[in-house]
């Protein structure tokens, strides 16, 4: 089961206390996923289609706990798709429906159909427990978590222009940075930043999969953290080992040309040392001389000898010696 399945399955079993949390929540399953029939002699029927059977249950729930509505509920299967399927649940009753679309304002003191969930003008989600479970009806409806091991993405898509912009205003009042893009004909409501999708998760009120996502972060960060030291140690060890490589070639050069005795005493001992100890650092390379010498010291006496061997290879192996 993938992390955003998970994810939905815990959610769906998280049933508010509260009446009018589960019409906030209800709202949103049939904004994004429903749809509402009208017959020609005025009669109304609500139906909502999902593939997820979560979503399926957890409207039914609603329905059931909220109106005391019995529903039906199908599925088919479609032999194109890997056979998915689709799950709808319908509520057939004409006076029952009203109940419903009055309860979550889909349905105005006209009888026309009104889709404005904009949490100031909508009673429905004017309190912050009825916003966090529209958020939750709405990512059960049409939304998803990408797996955190791979990178971070949570998105609720949307059939319109207008609700993406209502939901990322009511995900704002979190103090959260929505994105919203267009894709084919869809509007996508995202957020992509790791620590943002670990708040709207506790917006959403699902402790177990935020638990699992935070523990994901921290190995991420931990073996990124890993990752960059070693990283650092690997680019300071190739660089000291080129280092020494080079001043070894520049040294067997001097000693090759023109001798080590005819170097002062000074820079004959280090390049002694450095000759007979290839791997060892300039800090040990100081210890060993006599009297010590820091690091800086030695570093400076390795770089006469290669500036000395640098101008013996342009006099052609000539060079007056410089102390």
């Amino acid at each position: 089961m993938s992390f955003s399945s998970k994810l939905k399955e815990e959610l769906s079993r998280q049933i508010s206390p509260a009446r009018h949390c589960q019409i906030a929540e209800m709202a949103a399953i049939i904004s994004l996923c429903g749809k509402i029939i009208i017959s020609e002699d005025d009669r109304y029927t609500i139906k909502i289609h999902t593939e997820n059977v979560a979503v399926a249950r957890k409207y039914f729930t609603l329905l059931k706990k909220t109106f005391n509505i019995s529903t039906d509920v199908s599925i088919r299967r479609n032999a194109y798709l890997n056979k998915n399927r689709t799950y709808t649940v319908t509520v057939r009753e004409h006076e029952e429906a009203l109940r419903v679309l009055h309860a979550t304002k889909l349905l105005n003191e006209k009888g026309e159909i009104g889709e404005n969930l904009n949490m100031v003008q909508n009673v429905v989600i004017q309190q912050s427990c009825c916003r966090r479970a529209f958020i939750r009806g709405a990512f059960l409806s049409s939304g998803s978590l990408s797996d955190p091991e791979k990178f971070y993405h949570f998105e609720i898509v949307c059939a319109t222009e207008d609700k993406a912009i209502q939901l990322k205003s009511i995900i704002a009042t979190f103090d959260l940075e929505a994105k919203i893009v267009k894709r084919k004909r869809y509007y996508v409501v995202y957020i992509k930043e790791g620590n943002q999708i670990v708040d709207i998760l506790n917006v959403m009120e699902g402790p177990v999969a935020l638990m699992e996502l935070e523990n994901i972060r921290i190995l991420k960060d931990m073996r990124n953290s890993v990752n960059r030291q070693v990283n650092c140690e690997t680019a300071n060890i190739n660089k000291t080992v080129s280092a020494a490589v080079k001043q070894i070639e520049d040294i067997k050069y001097i000693r090759d040309t023109m001798g080590l005795d005819q170097l002062p005493d000074n820079l004959r001992e280090i390049a002694r040392e450095r000759l007979e100890r290839p791997e060892a650092t300039l800090k040990e390379l100081g210890e060993a001389l006599d009297p010590p010498v820091g690091k800086s010291g030695v570093n400076h006496r390795l770089r006469k000898l290669c500036d000395l061997a640098g101008r013996m290879r342009e006099d052609g192996g000539v060079e007056q010696v410089r102390s």
